[in-house]
């Protein structure tokens, strides 16, 4: 009866997930609240004495996981913030753009910016700015669909390649499913995929452009912080190849840096305090996480985890894996990869970075399998569902390209 119940209301919460656009009800609050639910339901009717302690020996469990991914994010989010409200990352693109350039040259310099940005910042700032370059210039509709599916594509694709571009990529660093060098052999593969969908998608692309600039002086301040943000990711991946440092521990120190220097460079400024910048991260994504993650361990606590084995067991990884890249462009990634992990799959190092990719990517398939679709589409209005499934075809021939590409880089990490 209770498993019944609570399998419904998971359920339920991803239903609530998908159609979020039509209740217009926000899915960090859904996921937290039926999330919260279940647990306690699990509480209140677990066995007295050894079935309580399993039950919160699993929720603490679970919510060590948690904060480890808070944690990191929240460090992330909380420097992208600062320089994102200072204008500091637009100014950096409106100094590396030329005045004049053609429109195929643009849609290569986008490809490559949105690639590069999003394995740095969240997808949703990378997405934003991308599409604030394009923004610029006066483009026809259905130019301004490939621009707008190029940097969707190339988002995604950026992201898989580090901890600090994609919540799912941390997500199988965090479970010991892959390590930093091993998500270094994705970038070739994931590039290589992003470059192929621009040569695409400018066929046709022939017009002279005139970019629109307010170019202003970069303030001494936040031209440190930034150098603190790049030496902390930096110092994030060596340290953990060389010495095994988690990830989170390098971020929060970076974080108490920049703290640290700013109180001094800020001192005789009557400014916001930095730390208040903490303010300005996205909770609402923070609280979502927690809510889905929430939600995957009952589906683990219930067992019903195993049945995503089943696919494993009828289907070599490398399919399997290709089809939950598929997948993930109708299910949220996030749960889907909390889901896969949960499950205690068996695979080699190449096919856990096969699965990191597919899920990362797959998700581009449609516009509304992720965050960067989600952004763009209600940035640039020609950007709708049936105009983006046009483009279906070429999406997956690059994603496929793409993940043929990590299977033969793949064999390098076993």
């Amino acid at each position: 009866m209770l498993t019944g119940v609570l399998l419904g209301l998971v359920a339920l919460a991803f239903v609530m997930i998908v159609i979020e656009d039509l209740i217009h009800v926000n899915k960090a609050k859904t996921t937290l609240f039926f999330g919260t639910l279940c647990w306690i339901l699990l509480f209140v009717f677990a066995e007295p004495g050894h079935g309580v302690a399993h039950v919160q020996e699993q929720l603490e469990h679970n919510l060590l996981e948690i904060a480890t991914l808070w944690l990191f994010l929240m460090s992330t989010m909380t420097f992208v913030a600062y320089l994102n409200s200072k204008g500091f990352i637009s100014q950096l693109v409106q100094r590396a753009l030329p005045a004049n350039l053609s429109e195929r040259r643009l849609m290569f310099i986008v490809a490559t910016f949105a690639f590069v940005f999003s394995s740095f910042a969240d997808n949703v700032t990378a997405t934003l700015v991308s599409i604030a370059v394009i923004s610029s210039v006066k483009l026809e509709p259905k130019k301004l669909l490939k621009y707008g599916t190029l940097i969707i594509f190339a988002v995604n694709s950026g992201g898989v390649s580090l901890i600090t571009g994609d919540v799912t990529t941390l997500m199988f660093f965090l479970a010991g499913k892959v390590t930093i060098a091993h998500l270094l052999l994705l970038v070739v593969p994931a590039f290589l995929a992003v470059a192929v969908l621009a040569i695409m998608l400018s066929f046709g692309l022939n017009e002279k452009l005139v970019l629109e600039k307010n170019i202003k002086p970069l303030a001494k301040t936040d031209i440190t912080i930034a150098s603190i943000f790049a030496g902390t990711i930096a110092s994030t991946l060596a340290l953990n190849i060389l010495f095994n440092i988690p990830p989170v521990l390098t971020f929060l120190f970076g974080l108490a840096v920049m703290f640290l220097i700013a109180q001094v460079l800020m001192r005789k400024k009557a400014t916001q305090s930095i730390i208040n910048y903490v303010r300005e991260v996205e909770f609402e994504t923070l609280l979502f996480f927690l809510g889905v993650l929430l939600l995957v361990g009952v589906l683990k606590e219930l067992n019903f985890l195993r049945h995503f084995t089943e696919l494993y067991q009828l289907l070599p990884a490398v399919q399997a894996n290709y089809l939950m890249g598929l997948s993930s462009a109708l299910i949220d990634n996030v749960p889907l990869t909390a889901a896969l992990l949960k499950a205690d799959l068996e695979m080699n190092n190449a096919e856990w970075l096969l699965l990191t990719y597919s899920t990362g990517v797959g998700g581009s398939l449609l516009i509304i399998g992720s965050a960067a679709g989600i952004i763009a589409m209600s940035k640039i209005k020609e950007l709708t569902f049936g105009n983006y499934l046009k483009m279906f075809g070429y999406l997956l021939l690059c994603y496929s390209i793409g993940y043929a590409g990590v299977y033969a880089f793949g064999q390098f990490a076993n």
